[in-house]
């Protein structure tokens, strides 16, 4: 039964979103948007081979049921779609080290892109057609991301988790052509499968790692449930009861113009930032004043105290407890940890997989010097909005020293190029154990996808 107050048909969220997306058109997508997400599908291949043999990666492989003729990058077996959805999703973002977006802190890839991928490879979809889900996906997880920024957080919720289940829905349901109507019974049934507490904040646990994937293979499945024929709420943004007052906090109102406002002109995703640490978002400023200065010549054993001027929404995930920021009892603990990220910034000049290790953890250079980092509440500061860092540095002998990253490196402001990209991606397949001929192929079958008729080709890196 239809409410009083019910938007008028076609007007709710979900059904003007669903209109523009629907009618989205490959060629009219700018070529900055390709750009991104092409650099997107080299980035998530990447992660997901470097992650491969992880313990929590083969915990989900061995665990999954379901087999089929989807590809999950380095994995012999074939999945079924949401499998191949969920390890591509869990391995590329179990490091940390993927994209990111430059609004409030949401990983669109490491959702968008295996869901797509898989629905594509299932159902026989064109390259264009995952340019198209990649795209309409990461938009809509962005735009969502500023309705109530850190509303979310504040409920104990990972945006990334929840979030991700509509984009992927989203994502799935315009690459494989859906109607209007199915894609908004897709998202409708997609926020009840959304999912995902920040309660792995303690002792370091797993559960961070499968939020993507799991959201992926719950987006899929909504999409192809709403192809089907399954109803959802069409007032699913907006509604009484629907998913910003089930994911969020009163305090915060929601802005729900921010899903629909200049669709099609203006780009949120194109604010998407890729990682040059393997960390937590708001992590990586503080490790680039940190090597800055190590470069500019002040030695770990010339430091005093180091502090750090922080956002005030950043200090329950990267700065307490802080005894455990200090001494992170494991090696995912120190993704999210400034004081260690600033400790190996200047010990190492580095914050790569190799920084985030068993053996850094313990390292007791890294060690001393993290237990010399504090932070100060900087009521200036701009976060969510934008993601910067500050660091000042006492040396023994009494004088200061500081470095301030204006924003985070890697995003709109300072991309990095795609030969940069394409960097990370073979130092990335290397660590995951392959050869560099594998890399390269992997990384041309990529760039050459979104021209591609079909993703004929895919299954070539499954071992």
């Amino acid at each position: 039964m239809a409410k009083e107050n019910a938007p008028p048909p076609g007007q709710a969220i979900a059904e003007q979103f669903a209109a523009w997306a629907c009618a989205l058109d490959g060629a009219s997508l700018p070529s900055e948007l390709r750009e991104i997400a092409t650099s997107a599908l080299i980035d998530h291949a990447g992660l997901s081979v470097s992650a491969r043999h992880e313990e929590y990666v083969q915990a989900i492989v061995s665990a999954w049921e379901g087999k089929g003729g989807c590809t999950a990058f380095g994995h012999a077996q074939g999945f079924d779609a949401a499998g191949a959805a969920l390890v591509n999703g869990t391995a590329s973002h179990g490091e940390d080290y993927d994209d990111t977006f430059e609004g409030t802190p949401v990983h669109t890839s490491a959702v968008i892109v295996p869901a797509v991928l898989a629905a594509c490879e299932r159902y026989g979809r064109s390259g264009e057609d995952a340019l198209r889900g990649i795209a309409v996906g990461a938009e809509l997880m962005c735009r969502m991301a500023i309705v109530a920024p850190t509303a979310q957080h504040r409920a104990g919720f990972h945006p990334t988790a929840i979030i991700g289940a509509l984009g992927a829905a989203a994502g799935v349901g315009t690459a494989l052509r859906l109607t209007p109507t199915q894609m908004v019974d897709s998202l409708g049934v997609a926020a009840s499968f959304a999912s995902g507490i920040i309660e792995y904040l303690a002792e370091g646990t797993w559960t961070k790692r499968i939020h993507p994937g799991w959201a992926a293979q719950a987006g899929l499945r909504a999409a192809l449930f709403g192809r089907a024929g399954f109803k959802g709420p069409r007032t699913v943004f907006e509604g009484e009861h629907g998913f910003f007052y089930a994911f969020g906090v009163p305090e915060i109102a929601a802005d729900f113009s921010r899903i629909t406002s200049g669709l099609g002109d203006e780009w949120k995703a194109a604010r998407i930032a890729f990682k040059p640490y393997a960390c937590g978002t708001m992590v990586q400023p503080f490790i680039d004043c940190a090597i800055r200065l190590a470069r500019e010549g002040v030695g770990a054993d010339q430091i005093e105290d180091v502090l750090c001027k922080v956002g005030e929404g950043t200090v329950h995930r990267l700065w307490e407890p802080l005894a455990e920021k200090r001494r992170p009892s494991t090696p995912y603990s120190a993704k999210f940890s400034v004081p260690f990220g600033v400790a190996v910034g200047f010990v190492n000049r580095a914050a790569g997989l190799g920084q985030f290790t068993d053996e850094r953890i313990t390292d007791p250079d890294v060690l001393e010097l993290a237990g010399k980092v504090h932070y100060e509440i900087d009521p200036n500061d701009e976060y969510p909005r934008n993601y910067t860092g500050t660091v000042i540095v006492t040396l023994k002998d009494g004088s200061t020293r500081s470095a301030h990253q204006p924003h985070m490196r890697g995003g709109a402001r300072e991309p990095l190029s795609r030969a940069e990209i394409l960097d990370k991606f073979r130092a990335n397949t290397r660590y995951g154990g392959w050869t560099d001929h594998q890399a390269e192929a992997l990384a041309q079958w990529c760039e050459r996808l979104f021209g591609a008729p079909n993703l004929d080709g895919i299954e070539e890196f499954r071992a």
